[in-house]
Order: C-alpha cells, then sequence, then structure tokens
C-alpha cells in the first residue's frame, strides 16, 4: 500500500499525517506544527482537496 505524508497547505511543509492510497477523509481539520495553521481538508485517492469556509 502506497503512503504519503499530509503536507499543509499554507507553508508546504509536513504535517505529523500519512495517508494510505485507500484513506478516505471529509472536513478533516489539518493542524501543521510549523506555522501554527489549522485548514479543513478532504481527501481521496491521495488527492487533498482544501475547503473554503465563509467567515462568519
Amino acid at each position: 500500500m502506497k503512503t504519503e505524508w499530509l503536507l499543509c497547505p499554507i507553508c508546504g511543509n509536513k504535517t505529523r499525517l500519512q495517508i494510505r492510497q485507500d484513506t478516505e477523509l471529509k472536513n478533516f481539520p489539518l493542524y501543521c506544527p510549523k506555522c501554527k495553521q489549522e485548514t479543513l481538508i478532504e481527501a481521496k485517492k491521495l488527492q487533498v482537496i482544501i475547503i473554503k469556509e465563509p467567515d462568519a
């Protein structure tokens, strides 16, 4: 099974998580320890999509 590190969509560095090819994430809060930002993502077949939320 192929695994890849999840990269931060803001700074591009590795996060602390790895995903496999069969992993599916929906509305997952991805935290980056370097830039200290949290981003909502979806992942399917190693493709990561950033979810844009409207500011309240």
